[in-house]
């Protein structure tokens, strides 16, 4: 990973696999990005995820790991991961998450964008449904039934490019990059029904 990612112009400034030690070469070097695996030697990488979540404020944080299990996405999303890679991605996506966390936005592609929505609808405390609004549920609801923002605008009575700015914002929330995202979560969530499509 570090020879892929010096290839493509990035500089390495650290490498740790004891959550306590990393957590100071974090707070000491800054790092534009982390990259994070979920096993750290006989530990969690949640605890280090946990640490920088209490104690250190907003990193910018790509998950890198093995599993696929909904309750870790979910749990890595609850701790500010900005992204998810499963091991086994080709090095042209980690490139593509890299360059989507450094603009601000969140990258979980595919499969994980499913089991983001299947691991965040199924935990009460942190689910993503509740955090968006009821303007952003009726958007999400439009969009997906393939209404037009000047459709939806003259719908809602706001401006299309108000539209536009609420669907970005819910794409970049959701970390989803498409319609197509947009009506997969909206399924899981059961803001639609597969009937409505």
């Amino acid at each position: 990973m570090s020879a892929l990612l010096a290839a493509n112009g990035h500089s390495v400034v650290g490498q740790c696999d004891e959550p306590t030690v990393a957590l100071a070469e974090i707070l000491s070097l800054r790092p534009d990005v982390l990259l994070v695996d979920l096993h750290l030697g006989l530990r969690s990488g949640f605890e280090l995820l946990s640490d920088l979540h209490r104690r250190a404020g907003r990193f910018k944080t790509i998950v890198t790991t093995m599993s696929d299990n909904p309750r870790d996405v979910a749990e890595a999303v609850k701790y500010g991961a900005d992204g998810y890679l499963l091991k086994g991605s080709s090095g042209a996506e980690l490139m593509q998450a890299i360059a989507a966390v450094l603009k601000g936005q969140r990258y979980f592609e595919g499969k994980v964008a499913d089991l983001a929505v299947e691991g965040l609808t199924s935990v009460d405390d942190g689910s993503v449904l509740a955090t968006l609004s009821a303007r952003e549920r009726q958007v999400i609801v439009l969009v997906v039934n393939g209404q037009s923002s000047a459709e939806i605008g003259a719908q809602l009575q706001i401006s299309p490019k108000t539209v536009d700015s609420y669907r970005s914002r819910l794409m970049a929330k959701l970390g989803v990059r498409d319609v197509q995202g947009l009506v997969r979560f909206a399924l899981r969530a059961g803001l639609i029904a597969a009937d409505d499509l």
